[in-house]
Protein backbone atom coordinates (compact mmCIF):
# COMPACT_ATOMS: atom_id res chain seq x y z
CA UNK A 1 0.00 0.00 0.00
CA UNK A 2 1.45 3.34 -1.03
CA UNK A 3 1.10 6.70 0.63
CA UNK A 4 3.17 9.83 1.11
CA UNK A 5 3.80 11.85 4.24
CA UNK A 6 1.42 14.64 3.22
CA UNK A 7 -1.51 12.26 2.90
CA UNK A 8 -2.15 13.21 -0.73
CA UNK A 9 -2.30 9.60 -1.94
CA UNK A 10 -3.73 6.36 -0.65
CA UNK A 11 -3.31 2.68 -1.31
CA UNK A 12 -5.78 1.50 -3.92
CA UNK A 13 -7.37 -1.01 -1.57
CA UNK A 14 -7.90 1.67 1.09
CA UNK A 15 -9.66 3.88 -1.48
CA UNK A 16 -11.87 1.01 -2.58
CA UNK A 17 -12.80 0.31 1.02
CA UNK A 18 -13.65 3.93 1.79
CA UNK A 19 -15.82 4.25 -1.31
CA UNK A 20 -17.71 1.08 -0.41
CA UNK A 21 -18.01 2.04 3.23
CA UNK A 22 -19.45 5.41 2.27
CA UNK A 23 -22.20 3.78 0.27
CA UNK A 24 -23.00 1.52 3.21
CA UNK A 25 -23.03 4.33 5.73
CA UNK A 26 -25.33 6.73 3.93
CA UNK A 27 -28.25 4.35 3.93
CA UNK A 28 -29.11 5.22 7.51
CA UNK A 29 -28.60 3.41 10.76
CA UNK A 30 -29.40 0.13 9.06
CA UNK A 31 -26.21 0.44 7.00
CA UNK A 32 -23.62 -1.61 8.89
CA UNK A 33 -19.89 -2.13 8.83
CA UNK A 34 -19.17 -5.70 9.80
CA UNK A 35 -22.65 -7.21 10.00
CA UNK A 36 -22.22 -10.91 10.65
CA UNK A 37 -24.67 -13.75 10.89
CA UNK A 38 -25.50 -14.19 14.52
CA UNK A 39 -24.10 -10.84 15.64
CA UNK A 40 -26.22 -9.99 18.66
CA UNK A 41 -24.50 -6.80 19.81
CA UNK A 42 -24.48 -3.45 18.03
CA UNK A 43 -22.67 -0.13 18.34
CA UNK A 44 -24.73 2.67 16.77
CA UNK A 45 -23.03 5.73 15.32
CA UNK A 46 -24.23 8.81 13.43
CA UNK A 47 -22.88 12.28 12.71
CA UNK A 48 -20.10 13.93 10.75
CA UNK A 49 -19.25 12.95 7.18
CA UNK A 50 -15.76 14.33 7.80
CA UNK A 51 -15.09 11.90 10.65
CA UNK A 52 -16.90 9.08 8.84
CA UNK A 53 -13.79 7.73 7.01
CA UNK A 54 -11.85 7.34 10.27
CA UNK A 55 -14.73 5.62 12.01
CA UNK A 56 -15.37 3.37 9.00
CA UNK A 57 -11.79 2.14 8.77
CA UNK A 58 -11.48 1.53 12.51
CA UNK A 59 -14.90 -0.14 12.63
CA UNK A 60 -13.95 -2.49 9.81
CA UNK A 61 -10.76 -3.46 11.61
CA UNK A 62 -12.64 -3.94 14.89
CA UNK A 63 -15.30 -6.21 13.44
CA UNK A 64 -12.70 -8.39 11.75
CA UNK A 65 -11.74 -9.48 15.27
CA UNK A 66 -15.18 -9.24 16.86
CA UNK A 67 -17.71 -11.15 14.77
CA UNK A 68 -20.18 -10.96 17.67
CA UNK A 69 -20.53 -7.17 17.22
CA UNK A 70 -21.92 -5.09 14.34
CA UNK A 71 -21.24 -1.38 13.94
CA UNK A 72 -23.84 0.75 12.18
CA UNK A 73 -22.73 4.15 10.86
CA UNK A 74 -24.83 6.90 9.30
CA UNK A 75 -23.67 10.21 7.79
CA UNK A 76 -26.12 12.80 9.09
CA UNK A 77 -23.85 15.77 9.66
CA UNK A 78 -22.51 16.69 13.08
CA UNK A 79 -25.53 18.78 14.07
CA UNK A 80 -28.03 16.36 12.55
CA UNK A 81 -26.38 13.51 14.41
CA UNK A 82 -26.59 15.33 17.73
CA UNK A 83 -30.17 16.60 17.37
CA UNK A 84 -31.81 13.64 15.62
CA UNK A 85 -29.96 10.62 16.97
CA UNK A 86 -27.41 11.08 19.75
CA UNK A 87 -29.19 13.48 22.08
CA UNK A 88 -32.55 11.64 21.67
CA UNK A 89 -30.62 8.56 22.92
CA UNK A 90 -30.88 6.63 19.67
CA UNK A 91 -27.14 6.21 19.09
CA UNK A 92 -24.12 5.43 21.23
CA UNK A 93 -21.58 7.65 19.48
CA UNK A 94 -21.67 10.85 17.43
CA UNK A 95 -18.92 11.66 14.94
CA UNK A 96 -18.27 15.42 15.14
CA UNK A 97 -16.21 17.90 13.13
CA UNK A 98 -16.80 20.61 15.73
CA UNK A 99 -17.22 20.65 19.48
CA UNK A 100 -20.64 20.00 20.93
CA UNK A 101 -22.75 23.17 21.14
CA UNK A 102 -24.60 24.43 24.20
CA UNK A 103 -27.93 23.71 22.50
CA UNK A 104 -26.83 20.11 21.93
CA UNK A 105 -25.77 19.76 25.57
CA UNK A 106 -29.16 21.04 26.72
CA UNK A 107 -31.03 18.64 24.45
CA UNK A 108 -28.87 15.73 25.61
CA UNK A 109 -29.49 16.67 29.23
CA UNK A 110 -33.25 16.64 28.69
CA UNK A 111 -32.92 13.00 27.61
CA UNK A 112 -30.40 12.01 30.31
CA UNK A 113 -27.61 11.64 27.76
CA UNK A 114 -24.19 12.59 29.14
CA UNK A 115 -21.70 13.15 26.25
CA UNK A 116 -18.04 12.26 26.75
CA UNK A 117 -15.71 14.07 24.31
CA UNK A 118 -12.65 12.49 22.69
CA UNK A 119 -10.35 14.21 20.16
CA UNK A 120 -9.46 11.65 17.48
CA UNK A 121 -7.65 13.58 14.71
CA UNK A 122 -6.80 16.94 13.13
CA UNK A 123 -8.18 17.98 9.74
CA UNK A 124 -7.07 20.54 7.17
CA UNK A 125 -10.46 21.79 5.92
CA UNK A 126 -9.85 22.17 2.19
CA UNK A 127 -11.16 24.67 -0.37
CA UNK A 128 -11.17 23.25 -3.91
CA UNK A 129 -11.75 24.37 -7.49
CA UNK A 130 -11.79 22.71 -10.90
CA UNK A 131 -8.33 21.45 -12.00
CA UNK A 132 -8.46 23.72 -15.07
CA UNK A 133 -9.01 26.85 -12.97
CA UNK A 134 -5.56 28.14 -13.89
CA UNK A 135 -6.30 31.71 -12.72
CA UNK A 136 -6.30 30.77 -9.04
CA UNK A 137 -3.94 28.93 -6.70
CA UNK A 138 -4.39 30.81 -3.44
CA UNK A 139 -7.01 33.00 -1.78
CA UNK A 140 -6.82 35.31 1.18
CA UNK A 141 -9.22 34.89 4.09
CA UNK A 142 -10.86 38.16 3.03
CA UNK A 143 -11.39 36.85 -0.52
CA UNK A 144 -12.77 33.59 0.82
CA UNK A 145 -15.17 35.60 2.95
CA UNK A 146 -16.29 37.58 -0.11
CA UNK A 147 -16.86 34.35 -2.00
CA UNK A 148 -18.97 32.69 0.69
CA UNK A 149 -20.78 35.48 2.54
CA UNK A 150 -24.45 36.09 1.96
CA UNK A 151 -24.72 38.74 -0.77
CA UNK A 152 -21.10 38.18 -1.79
CA UNK A 153 -19.43 37.57 -5.14
CA UNK A 154 -21.47 36.12 -7.97
CA UNK A 155 -18.73 36.11 -10.61
CA UNK A 156 -15.02 35.43 -10.27
CA UNK A 157 -14.25 38.95 -11.49
CA UNK A 158 -16.18 40.31 -8.49
CA UNK A 159 -13.30 39.13 -6.30
CA UNK A 160 -10.35 40.12 -8.49
CA UNK A 161 -10.67 42.13 -11.70
CA UNK A 162 -8.23 39.85 -13.53
CA UNK A 163 -10.20 36.70 -12.75
CA UNK A 164 -12.75 35.43 -15.34
CA UNK A 165 -16.00 37.29 -15.82
CA UNK A 166 -17.84 34.02 -15.27
CA UNK A 167 -20.56 33.05 -12.83
CA UNK A 168 -19.36 30.99 -9.86
CA UNK A 169 -21.03 27.70 -9.01
CA UNK A 170 -20.86 27.01 -5.27
CA UNK A 171 -20.76 23.59 -3.57
CA UNK A 172 -20.51 23.14 0.19
CA UNK A 173 -21.69 21.42 3.34
CA UNK A 174 -25.30 21.58 4.45
CA UNK A 175 -26.31 23.66 7.44
CA UNK A 176 -26.49 20.57 9.70
CA UNK A 177 -22.80 19.92 9.06
CA UNK A 178 -20.06 20.64 11.57
CA UNK A 179 -17.86 21.54 8.60
CA UNK A 180 -20.37 24.23 7.63
CA UNK A 181 -20.45 25.57 11.18
CA UNK A 182 -16.68 25.57 11.51
CA UNK A 183 -16.26 27.30 8.14
CA UNK A 184 -18.73 30.01 9.16
CA UNK A 185 -16.90 30.58 12.45
CA UNK A 186 -13.39 30.55 10.95
CA UNK A 187 -14.01 32.50 7.74
CA UNK A 188 -17.21 34.53 8.07
CA UNK A 189 -17.11 35.33 11.77
CA UNK A 190 -19.93 37.09 13.59
CA UNK A 191 -20.43 39.87 11.03
CA UNK A 192 -21.47 37.76 8.05
CA UNK A 193 -23.71 34.79 7.34
CA UNK A 194 -23.09 31.95 4.89
CA UNK A 195 -24.58 32.41 1.44
CA UNK A 196 -27.68 30.33 0.76
CA UNK A 197 -27.45 30.17 -3.06
CA UNK A 198 -25.16 27.14 -3.10
CA UNK A 199 -25.55 23.40 -3.39
CA UNK A 200 -25.34 22.07 0.15
CA UNK A 201 -25.01 18.39 0.97
CA UNK A 202 -23.78 15.94 3.61
CA UNK A 203 -22.28 13.82 0.82
CA UNK A 204 -18.75 15.15 0.42
CA UNK A 205 -18.16 13.03 -2.65
CA UNK A 206 -21.11 14.83 -4.26
CA UNK A 207 -19.19 18.09 -3.71
CA UNK A 208 -16.15 16.51 -5.37
CA UNK A 209 -18.29 15.52 -8.35
CA UNK A 210 -19.92 18.94 -8.56
CA UNK A 211 -16.62 20.83 -8.56
CA UNK A 212 -15.05 18.38 -10.99
CA UNK A 213 -17.96 18.90 -13.38
CA UNK A 214 -17.90 22.73 -13.50
CA UNK A 215 -14.84 24.76 -14.51
CA UNK A 216 -15.97 27.89 -12.64
CA UNK A 217 -16.97 26.19 -9.39
CA UNK A 218 -15.66 26.25 -5.83
CA UNK A 219 -16.32 24.00 -2.83
CA UNK A 220 -15.00 22.93 0.56
CA UNK A 221 -14.85 19.79 2.73
CA UNK A 222 -12.52 17.72 4.92
CA UNK A 223 -9.00 16.98 3.66
CA UNK A 224 -9.62 13.23 3.35
CA UNK A 225 -12.00 13.78 0.44
CA UNK A 226 -9.38 15.85 -1.39
CA UNK A 227 -6.77 13.18 -0.66
CA UNK A 228 -8.89 10.63 -2.51
CA UNK A 229 -9.08 12.85 -5.59
CA UNK A 230 -5.90 14.97 -5.92
CA UNK A 231 -5.88 14.73 -9.72
CA UNK A 232 -9.57 15.46 -10.20
CA UNK A 233 -9.88 18.65 -8.16
CA UNK A 234 -7.46 21.42 -7.19
CA UNK A 235 -6.82 22.47 -3.59
CA UNK A 236 -6.28 26.16 -2.91
CA UNK A 237 -3.75 27.63 -0.54
CA UNK A 238 -5.03 29.99 2.15
CA UNK A 239 -3.34 33.29 3.03
CA UNK A 240 -4.30 34.50 6.49
CA UNK A 241 -1.81 37.36 6.36
CA UNK A 242 1.39 35.35 6.74
CA UNK A 243 1.63 34.08 3.16
CA UNK A 244 -0.05 31.30 1.25
CA UNK A 245 -0.18 27.85 2.90
CA UNK A 246 -1.44 24.75 1.12
CA UNK A 247 -3.63 22.24 2.93
CA UNK A 248 -1.61 19.19 3.98
CA UNK A 249 -1.31 16.90 6.94
CA UNK A 250 2.05 18.41 7.84
CA UNK A 251 0.74 21.99 7.71
CA UNK A 252 -2.29 21.03 9.80
CA UNK A 253 -0.01 19.34 12.31
CA UNK A 254 2.50 22.20 12.62
CA UNK A 255 -0.20 24.86 12.91
CA UNK A 256 0.72 26.83 9.77
CA UNK A 257 -2.52 26.06 7.94
CA UNK A 258 -4.66 28.79 9.48
CA UNK A 259 -7.51 29.27 10.10
CA UNK A 260 -8.85 26.02 8.62
CA UNK A 261 -6.98 23.38 10.64
CA UNK A 262 -9.38 21.90 13.21
CA UNK A 263 -9.78 19.03 15.64
CA UNK A 264 -12.13 16.13 14.93
CA UNK A 265 -14.07 14.33 17.68
CA UNK A 266 -16.24 11.47 18.69
CA UNK A 267 -18.78 11.89 21.49
CA UNK A 268 -19.81 8.82 23.46
CA UNK A 269 -22.98 8.57 25.53
CA UNK A 270 -21.75 7.72 29.03
CA UNK A 271 -24.73 5.44 29.71
CA UNK A 272 -23.82 3.37 26.64
CA UNK A 273 -20.51 2.56 28.31
CA UNK A 274 -22.39 0.17 30.59
CA UNK A 275 -22.38 -2.22 27.61
CA UNK A 276 -19.14 -4.18 27.15
CA UNK A 277 -19.29 -3.99 23.35
CA UNK A 278 -19.35 -0.19 23.46
CA UNK A 279 -16.51 -0.13 25.98
CA UNK A 280 -14.44 -2.43 23.78
CA UNK A 281 -15.16 -0.53 20.60
CA UNK A 282 -14.36 2.91 22.02
CA UNK A 283 -11.17 1.60 23.65
CA UNK A 284 -10.14 0.02 20.33
CA UNK A 285 -10.92 3.27 18.48
CA UNK A 286 -8.93 5.48 20.84
CA UNK A 287 -5.94 3.14 20.84
CA UNK A 288 -5.76 3.46 17.05
CA UNK A 289 -6.37 7.20 16.86
CA UNK A 290 -2.61 7.79 17.16
CA UNK A 291 -1.66 5.37 14.36
CA UNK A 292 -1.18 5.37 10.58
CA UNK A 293 -4.77 4.20 10.15
CA UNK A 294 -5.75 7.86 10.61
CA UNK A 295 -2.93 9.09 8.35
CA UNK A 296 -3.94 6.74 5.56
CA UNK A 297 -7.49 8.04 5.69
CA UNK A 298 -6.23 11.60 5.24
CA UNK A 299 -6.04 13.17 8.68
CA UNK A 300 -3.42 13.87 11.35
CA UNK A 301 -3.41 11.28 14.16
CA UNK A 302 -3.51 12.46 17.76
CA UNK A 303 -0.30 12.38 19.76
CA UNK A 304 0.42 9.51 22.13
CA UNK A 305 -0.17 11.89 25.05
CA UNK A 306 -3.64 12.78 23.76
CA UNK A 307 -4.35 9.10 23.16
CA UNK A 308 -3.32 8.22 26.70
CA UNK A 309 -5.41 11.07 28.15
CA UNK A 310 -8.40 9.86 26.12
CA UNK A 311 -7.98 6.30 27.35
CA UNK A 312 -7.74 7.48 30.96
CA UNK A 313 -10.91 9.56 30.51
CA UNK A 314 -12.64 6.52 29.01
CA UNK A 315 -11.73 4.27 31.93
CA UNK A 316 -12.92 6.91 34.41
CA UNK A 317 -16.27 7.16 32.58
CA UNK A 318 -16.64 3.36 32.53
CA UNK A 319 -15.91 3.20 36.27
CA UNK A 320 -18.56 5.85 36.94
CA UNK A 321 -21.36 3.99 35.14
CA UNK A 322 -20.43 0.45 36.19
CA UNK A 323 -19.58 1.03 39.84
Amino acid sequence: MSKDTTGTSFGIERRKFLAGASLAGVTGLSGCIGTFAGAAKEVRIAGSSTVFPITSVISSSFTEDRNDVSVSISMTGTGGGFSNFFCPNMTDINNASRQIAEADIEQCSENSVDPVEFTVATDALTVVVHPEADWIDCVTVEELRELWRDGGAQRWSDVRDEWPDEEIEFFGSSTTSGTHEYFVEAILGEDDTHRTDYRGTERDRSIVQGVRGSKFSIGYFGFAYYSENPDQIKALGIDDGDGCTKPSLENAKNGSYKPLARNLYIYVAKESLKRPEVQDFVRYYLERSSTDLVTEVGYVPVTEDVRDDNLAKLEDAIDEVTA
